[in-house]
């Protein structure tokens, strides 16, 4: 709260904003699918359909909302997610079929795929202005932004979790009341900005951001990040089963990762941004999620059951967590030096997106190692951000983006 106390109002408002959001959201998300399957009564594979396309809506559409945002200025994108955010959050609260689900959950999706890339190009864009103002890194400021996500992302499933003896028909409408406050306040409090290239054709920024190599650098080795930051879904869960016989414990390795971010993101990062430049911060973030792969695989030989065998687990979440808090803020902080000033919207965009992509594509190819397990399925984990930690070694120190 210090840290946000020292940023100016529109800050503020953009740190308090993906806290709002993610409370929000993650008060409905993780009780989706119990509700989909068991009020509903849908098939499994119905469920799974139904939360990706969720993610697809979302992820996999960014780009439109960057693309848009630099279009049409932040103030109108930002407003017209709040407004579908909230219709779908309340459709979702009386739909009761199939098709009235998939509409719904669509909506929500594509709500974030505009409201998101909107706030994340703002708050870099402000970051940039506040460091060139007092001095302060960047990155510190990206730092506080990430962390208010991960306390949303932690408070929210708690605000679920008590609503949840309401009904789930209660835990959406608190959700649409969260993005009712959201939408309010950024009607209030948010500058209206013209698009930044309202004349340019979209595909000018398109290529723009292909040809610059030291974006397409970090858009590559993000991925890398997002393919081994997907195993907590993927991979954790099945290492947890075969430790204990059952996922119950999986909650509490979550937690353990959203208080580590809460508590510990801001002194990482101010420790970072004195010791470390942004591309370093970047490669040694990689390295520290490799380790934590390796770490597991290291324990494959010794058979570790019970609540020993969670340690590996454990170590792998906190590895990939204390990478995260270093590599996304620099990720994230690097993006305004490598791309036009214009195009910021439609670069954090296709940051998501790309990575998306990737995503689909490497837990598809992880999924077929997950049956075989062992050594070999973990030690193929740690050389995923591997290979990213040594594409960002590839970024020049001071890289700019061409006049």
């Amino acid at each position: 709260m210090r840290e946000v106390r020292g940023l100016p109002p529109y800050l503020r408002l953009l740190v308090g904003t993906q806290l709002a959001f993610n409370v929000g959201f993650f008060a409905v998300l993780p009780y989706l699918a119990q509700y989909l399957g068991g009020a509903l009564g849908m098939a499994g594979w119905v469920v799974g359909f139904v939360l990706g396309l969720r993610t697809f809506s979302q992820q996999g559409l960014f780009v439109v909302g960057g693309a848009l945002t630099d279009r049409y200025g932040p103030r109108p994108v930002v407003l017209v997610g709040c407004v579908l955010r909230i219709a779908g959050f309340v459709w979702l609260a009386f739909a009761g079929s199939t098709a009235t689900v998939v509409g719904a959950v669509l909506l929500i999706g594509f709500a974030a795929a505009l409201f998101s890339p909107a706030v994340e190009s703002e708050t870099a864009r402000e970051a940039v202005r506040f460091e060139a103002e007092t001095g302060t890194p960047r990155a510190q400021v990206l730092a506080v932004f990430s962390a208010a996500g991960q306390a949303g992302a932690f408070v929210g499933p708690l605000l679920g979790s008590l609503l949840l003896g309401v009904g789930f028909r209660a835990v959406c409408l608190a959700g649409a009341v969260v993005f009712v406050a959201v939408l309010a306040g950024h009607w209030l409090l948010m500058p209206a900005r013209d698009g930044a290239h309202e004349r340019e054709h979209r595909r000018g920024g398109v290529r723009a951001l292909a040809t610059s190599p030291g974006f397409v650098v970090v858009c590559l080795a993000y991925s890398c990040y997002l393919v081994a930051y997907n195993q907590l879904y993927l991979s954790l869960p099945a290492e947890v089963e075969r430790a204990t016989g059952s996922q119950a414990a999986l909650g509490w390795l979550f937690a353990l990762s959203s208080l580590l971010v809460v508590f510990v993101q801001l002194p990482v990062t101010r420790w970072a941004g004195k010791r470390l430049g942004l591309r370093t911060a970047l490669v040694g973030g990689l390295g520290v999620v490799s380790a934590g792969f390796l770490g597991v695989a290291a324990s494959v030989p010794l058979h570790l059951t019970g609540p020993a065998g969670l340690l590996p687990g454990a170590f792998l979440v906190v590895a990939i967590t204390l990478g995260q808090m270093l590599l996304v803020p620099a990720a994230r902080a690097l993006v305004p030096d490598l791309v036009d000033d214009r195009h910021l919207g439609l670069a954090m965009g296709a940051l998501s997106s790309v990575s998306g992509l990737v995503v689909l594509v490497g837990s598809s190819a992880t999924g077929t190692l997950l049956a075989r397990g062992g050594v070999v399925l973990w030690a193929v984990l740690a050389a995923v951000p591997l290979a990213g930690a040594l594409l960002a070694r590839c970024l020049r120190h001071g890289e700019r983006v061409a006049g």
